[in-house]
């Protein structure tokens, strides 16, 4: 993502001829896009980005499972040691 932004921020100053990006290369204002499909790709390949939707899932099922057991007065009591 930071890939992105990084890139978007170059982009614009090289089409509005703003500060240093104006005098710069093609390609070093599209390189950074080059770099976010690059850190994607290995993301995925290497199941980064899976693991990561698996842990959000778990953790709302984990959420909704508690409210629902709140709903009904179910709750976990913590007891007094």
């Amino acid at each position: 993502m930071w890939f992105m932004m990084i890139g978007l921020g170059f982009l614009a100053m090289k089409l509005g001829e703003v500060g240093p990006g104006a005098q710069w290369s093609w390609w070093i204002v599209l390189t950074p896009f080059a770099l976010a499909a690059a850190w994607w790709s290995f993301a995925d390949s290497m199941g980064i980005t899976k693991a990561r939707e698996m842990r959000k899932m778990d953790d709302k099922q984990a959420a909704r499972r508690q409210k629902a057991m709140e709903d009904l007065g179910l709750g976990v009591k913590k007891r007094k040691s």
